[in-house]
């Protein structure tokens, strides 16, 4: 088996994350509209309000602050850049639609960075990225020495 191809792909603000924020916020709006319409106005539908407004607020505030700019892969190592900012790290696929990835990039210190990558960024390279990240790490030591035979078989 053969490690990924080396790639390197854009992340960053998601097309699809604010639609969903979008979606979610709708359809909280809705839910306490029709909550207070069929009760009489109390502190819980205010609080709920509030409690909606303050989470659209911070859900801005987090879409704004997503991370942009570049995750490579070499063949050994994911590495993000941001600028003149570079994380290595470990990435894991949270989220498979296959137009959209959600990864998580777990650095070897620090809190994991949340990752969007689209296919519409750079579609030439959205297999590549999806083959890098889909891909099991090769024991390169275990492979040369079980070359010829990757099961031992015990003759009687």
């Amino acid at each position: 088996m053969h490690n990924a191809p080396s790639v390197s792909y854009p992340v960053g603000r998601s097309y699809f994350q604010a639609c969903l924020l979008v979606f979610l916020v709708l359809a909280g709006l809705t839910v306490d509209l029709v909550w207070s319409s069929q009760a009489l106005w109390g502190w819980r539908q205010g609080l709920v309000g509030v409690s909606l407004c303050l989470a659209v607020v911070f859900a801005l505030h987090e879409w704004q602050r997503t991370p942009q700019g570049t995750l490579s892969w070499d063949g050994v190592d994911w590495c993000f850049n941001e600028g003149q900012h570079a994380v290595i790290g470990d990435v894991t696929a949270l989220l498979d639609l296959q137009f959209i990835l959600l990864l998580r990039l777990t650095p070897m210190k620090g809190p994991p960075l949340w990752l969007w990558a689209e296919r519409g960024r750079q579609a030439p390279l959205w297999l590549a990225l999806r083959r890098a990240v889909f891909s099991r790490p090769v024991d390169s030591l275990h492979q040369t020495q079980n070359e010829a035979s990757p099961v031992k078989s015990e003759k009687s």
